[in-house]
């Protein structure tokens, strides 16, 4: 062999020899576990980070499973016991998921997947459909003052923030929380369906899933859950309207169980590297999310964290 093939085979095996984990892992298709039916904000997020994905160079495809039900853990059990090790497997998760598992108590924990990283948060909104005889928040809680049964309230599943906010209002207003109407949905496009045909007296959900029927007149918003007005919205506070409600929704992303440090660090770099397109920066003006990026151990940490205080408002809301 010539001296300069021989440098030139050093160097190709060098190269390859050098490949980070997050090359390989690009290198190899991506699975996006959704824990929700399609149309949802988790349906949303996940297909908007696997475009980011796909559009950054980080994965050179994102395939997507929808599994809903039970506040997504249906579709955690289906991804702790089916994708163990596997560092091409992604889930969506959110603040609803730790609701549902604390009404709900599946046989699988979340403890069992791996943290990668919280990326956006929103609040919610209260919508009525466009023929509602109700007019104002304040007209609905006469009502619901008067007769809690007769305000059908529509959301996602048992357990979602949006029903943690419904409970929230009742007890707001003296109203005992466990007797609330509340319907739940498997996925946002079945709520969104339930306001539309005047099937629930009043629907909840993030301010993306309704922002389209709102802009168009299909729905008329009632109020957020932020605890001051959001930027570019015109709907009043819960707050503002004498209701002391304030409550948020953030979304992220988990790993299979049993990642090594490396696999779930090469992880955690494609989907940062993701967040930083122009793709993703778009879906997040789009959908008028906050970006809320936060990895690791730290978003671990949150998500105990976050857990603990839903439990506690949980329990004072009369949920559990």
């Amino acid at each position: 062999m010539r001296r300069s093939d021989f440098l030139q085979s050093l160097l190709g095996l060098a190269l390859v020899g050098g490949l980070s984990q997050q090359t390989a892992l690009a290198a190899n298709n991506l699975k996006m576990l959704v824990p929700a039916n399609p149309g949802g904000g988790w349906d949303t997020t996940g297909r908007a980070l696997g475009k980011a994905l796909q559009d950054s160079g980080a994965a050179a495809a994102v395939s997507y499973d929808n599994k809903g039900g039970a506040a997504g853990a249906i579709g955690l059990a289906q991804f702790v016991n089916a994708s163990k090790g596997d560092p091409h497997a992604l889930m969506v998760m959110g603040a609803v998921m730790l609701g549902g598992i604390i009404t709900g108590k599946p046989p699988v924990s979340l403890s069992q997947a791996t943290p990668l990283a919280r990326l956006t948060t929103e609040y919610n909104v209260f919508v009525l459909p466009a023929n509602s005889p109700f007019n104002s928040m304040k007209e609905l809680v006469a009502q619901l003052q008067k007769d809690p049964g007769s305000i059908k309230w529509g959301g996602g599943s048992r357990g979602s923030t949006e029903h943690i906010a419904a409970a929230m209002i009742a007890r707001a207003v003296g109203v005992d929380p466990s007797r609330i109407n509340y319907v739940a949905f498997r996925g946002g496009g079945e709520a969104t369906a339930a306001v539309l045909g005047g099937n629930v007296t009043v629907g909840g959900s993030g301010y993306s899933e309704f922002a389209e029927y709102i802009k168009t007149g299909k729905m008329r918003p009632l109020a957020v859950t932020s605890g001051s007005r959001i930027k570019g919205i015109d709907v009043p506070t819960l707050k503002e309207q004498g209701i002391p409600v304030e409550i948020g929704n953030w979304r992220g992303v988990y790993g299979a169980p049993g990642l090594s440090p490396a696999q779930r660090q090469a992880l955690i770099d494609l989907i940062v590297s993701a967040t930083k397109h122009r793709s993703w920066q778009e879906s997040l003006e789009k959908n008028g999310w906050t970006p809320a990026l936060m990895t690791g151990d730290a978003f671990g940490n949150f998500v105990d964290e976050e857990f603990a205080s839903l439990r506690a408002t949980m329990v004072k809301s009369g949920m559990v």
